[in-house]
């Protein structure tokens, strides 16, 4: 017995449904907040525009997060930008679960409370990094550090930050 099938949502629906879960895939694989912005439209126009067949929501996403993955790939080799993920062909699937596992709300509460625990030179590099997207060399001079010893501290702090917010998350559960 064949299972009724349910019409296809509107294009408008697909983007409220998936929007706000590409743009935080987008940031998660190292991508600043204006260019995920811009990325995650360039995703649906791509759906508008190709050879999308519906076939469910998770199917939907999955083909969203390879198109906005794949764009986010062309970017970085257009600019020459450092990939701040290991495995990009791994960054969906591991989205994925990262992403099913816990509440998005309680991610970013535990993420501010970890940045509230470093010290005023570590806050004062992820601030210049990610929120005003300064670029290295000016941190670095900022800081009064070479280029090689903010990458070293930059590593340092998004770890200490990945750790932190691992122990909330697990303490939570």
């Amino acid at each position: 017995m064949r299972a009724l099938r349910t019409a296809a949502p509107s294009a408008e629906e697909i983007i409220l449904a998936h929007q706000r879960h590409v743009w935080r895939f987008l940031v998660a694989l190292g991508c600043g907040a204006a260019d995920a912005d811009d990325l995650t439209q360039e995703t649906f126009v791509q759906l508008l525009r190709g050879k999308f067949e519906y076939q469910g929501p998770a199917q939907t996403a999955a083909f969203l997060y390879r198109v906005a993955k794949n764009l986010f790939i062309s970017t970085i080799r257009r600019r020459r930008l450092a990939v701040m993920v290991s495995n990009l062909d791994d960054a969906d699937t591991q989205w994925q679960a990262f992403d099913g596992e816990h509440p998005f709300d309680s991610r970013v509460e535990y993420l501010r409370h970890c940045l509230q625990s470093l010290d005023e030179r570590a806050r004062k590099a992820v601030d210049m990094r990610y929120r005003l997207e300064s670029p290295r060399a000016q941190i670095a001079v900022e800081l009064g550090l070479a280029e090689s010893g903010l990458k070293a501290l930059l590593e340092r702090v998004r770890e200490r930050l990945k750790e932190c917010v691992e122990r909330k998350l697990a303490h939570e559960q």
